[in-house]
């Protein structure tokens, strides 16, 4: 068994549950949209981020029906935001099953994609969820922007590390950041904690992107189940590379980039510019900068008492960098 399938072990019996919630969620009158739903919902992930909250609640007490809630709307909030995000990608595969705009074309990917957001709106008006709904629609915003900045600093092969930090806080680690957040709330905390814990949900997703990157140049991208070089191929240059740069001589950079400017070229000199970032650093200098991330999450935890859920919390943010995959 495997450090993440333990961690969410110890919430299994609430995930399961959760499971039973959300598949209601799932459904509809509409024949055709309902027949996507049954799709949607039989290929659905680990779910981390549900497994997030009712940690993170946990931490403060017994699990209520407020965390189910927040973790339904969430994961419906997720799933279109990774439907929308196929369509951007013109993407055919997701976690190794053809795309939903594989099957039914782009209108119906982009419908159900806001079906979806809809769907997760309503679960927290319905119940009365107004803080869950701010914290949420925060950070559906900021992911529209992530991605919208990732598209500019592909388009200008920018190597700012500012930029690249701004673009994966707001992709990524932002809805790592709600989870906490909404876990908190859950259990009715100050916002001083609710705000400590969803800074150590923006840490971790942070680190968690940085180690996806360095799959880029090592192994598949455990997000999108991406070939390596992927992004080069994408002409996103993420934080190994922008490292090998600090490294470099301007030549050498320029060098750099031209070859991922050859859109002809591009594909046979992805070996070359990986062996180019592992000469320069870029894969042990990243890992340590997503270790120093993950310790300052640590380090928010550890104004808490000892507990299974901390631990556990522990555990995942370890895992988030140890991971091999």
């Amino acid at each position: 068994m495997s450090k993440l399938d333990n961690i969410l072990k110890q919430v299994g019996n609430d995930l399961d549950r959760f499971d039973t919630i959300f598949k209601k969620q799932l459904q509809s009158n509409v024949p055709l949209l309902n027949m996507v739903l049954r799709y949607v919902a039989s290929r659905s992930g680990k779910k981390i981020r549900p497994a997030l909250i009712f940690l993170t609640s946990s931490l403060f007490g017994d699990i209520s029906q407020r965390a189910y809630i927040g973790a339904s709307m969430t994961e419906l909030l997720h799933t279109a935001t990774l439907v929308h995000d196929d369509v951007v990608d013109e993407a055919n595969e997701r976690r190794g099953f053809l795309s939903i705009n594989a099957i039914w074309k782009n209108k119906v990917s982009v419908l159900l994609g806001d079906y979806l957001l809809s769907r997760g709106l309503l679960v927290a008006v319905e119940n009365n969820e107004y803080k869950f709904l701010q914290v949420t629609s925060h950070a559906v915003q900021k992911m529209s922007e992530g991605e919208l900045q990732s598209m500019e600093a592909s388009r200008r092969l920018s190597y700012d590390e500012q930029t690249y930090f701004k673009i994966i806080t707001n992709k990524t680690a932002v809805l790592l950041r709600s989870c906490c957040e909404i876990g908190a709330i859950s259990q009715d905390q100050p916002d001083s904690i609710v705000e400590a814990m969803g800074n150590f949900g923006e840490l971790i997703g942070i680190a968690f992107q940085i180690k996806d990157d360095i799959f880029d140049y090592t192994n598949s991208s455990s997000l999108l189940g991406k070939p390596v070089g992927n992004d080069i191929r994408e002409k996103k240059i993420t934080l190994p590379l922008i490292i090998a740069f600090k490294n470099s001589t301007q030549t050498e950079i320029d060098q750099i980039l031209k070859k991922i400017k050859n859109t002809k070229t591009i594909k046979k000199e992805v070996p070359y510019i990986i062996d180019y970032v592992k000469e320069r650093n870029g894969i042990i200098e990243s890992e340590k900068i997503a270790s120093g991330y993950v310790n300052q999450a640590q380090h928010i935890l550890n104004q808490f008492k000892e507990s299974r859920a901390k631990n556990c919390l522990m555990d995942f943010s370890l895992y988030v960098i140890e991971r091999e995959k």
